[in-house]
């Protein structure tokens, strides 16, 4: 599809909440997110697996891990003007490189003897069996001036991700083109805290503090195989963040303590909703605009106050 993702959403066949705008903080998680995904993959259809721009230092050994987890058929390499920092990322070259968790092949010998007494390199046991990966390289130099820098990137990035959070957003509203209805006008769900089992991915919250995390946050609405067992009448907390299916996403719009409900809303359809049992968040936060640009709303806006203290 023409255009930027925003534009034309489509539901995913296979999709895992990850929470975080750059995996540098768990990589290992990351690289089980990718094993999920690409798990569901019945090789159908070509598959195009577009990977992230970070390819310095663990990023590169990543990528490779990433190469070897997923056999590609081909490898499109795009390099940067000017800088030769990365070596051309042939079968060859990846065979031998150490990954972050992978282990490249060594080129291991051992020492014999010949038969004028001196010695000769022959490769050891088990050495040079295996074969360098099976892949084409299609390597792409630009040859002109600041192609590829990254510049405002994450910027950029940002940005998208608000308007693909807002366009998702968007079908909460009525199809036929008329006013656009603000967030708090809208009927939200209510979830017992019963229901469905809550973990925060990206930092340790005390239990104590876990629903002043969750109020106003988008969260990933998700599907653990596991029965969720409430054995007092609060949350329902996960000790370790699940690597599961996410069937969609939703805004926590406010929690009622006393009735031990939560309040979402969200565009995933009913019938998917039966199937979430699991609330993930993240520290993807809700577009600015969302909160402080809702129409009606008078006086102080919820959630937002310019009275903070940056030190704490």
């Amino acid at each position: 599809f023409p255009g930027p993702p925003f534009t034309h959403q489509q539901t995913p066949r296979k999709m895992v909440y990850y929470g975080q705008t750059s995996c540098e903080q768990d990589t290992e998680r990351y690289l089980d997110v990718v094993k999920y995904v690409f798990s569901s993959y019945k090789k159908e259809v070509p598959l195009v697996i577009n990977t992230m721009g970070w390819v310095k230092g663990e990023g590169l050994l990543l990528l490779i891990d990433i190469i070897r987890l997923l056999s590609p058929s081909h490898i499109v390499q795009m390099d940067v003007y000017d800088w030769k920092a990365m070596a051309p990322l042939t079968p060859e070259y990846v065979h031998l490189t150490p990954g972050l968790y992978t282990k490249g092949k060594q080129q291991a010998k051992c020492k014999q003897l010949g038969a004028d007494g001196g010695e000769s390199w022959k490769p050891s046991e088990g050495e040079g069996d295996a074969s360098a990966p099976e892949y084409k390289l299609l390597y792409v130099h630009p040859e002109f001036p600041r192609a590829g820098v990254a510049g405002e990137a994450r910027v950029h990035s940002g940005i998208l991700r608000d308007m693909s959070m807002l366009g998702y957003l968007g079908q909460l509203q009525a199809p036929d083109i008329g006013a656009v209805l603000p967030l708090h006008s809208l009927v939200p769900y209510q979830v017992p805290f019963s229901a469905v089992a809550l973990r925060v991915i990206h930092t340790d919250v005390a239990p104590t503090n876990i629903m002043y995390a969750v109020n106003a946050s988008w969260v990933g609405l998700c599907r653990i195989p596991d029965e969720i067992r409430c054995q007092t009448d609060g949350p329902v907390l996960l000790t370790q963040t699940p690597v599961c299916d996410c069937l969609g996403f939703g805004i926590v719009r406010g929690v009622d303590m006393e009735k031990k409900l939560y309040h979402i809303l969200t565009p995933v359809p009913p019938e998917n909703l039966r199937l979430v049992n699991c609330l993930l968040l993240g520290n993807i936060a809700i577009p600015n605009c969302v909160l402080v640009g809702q129409q009606g709303v008078e006086g102080e806006i919820p959630y937002v106050t310019s009275d903070y203290n940056y030190s704490i």
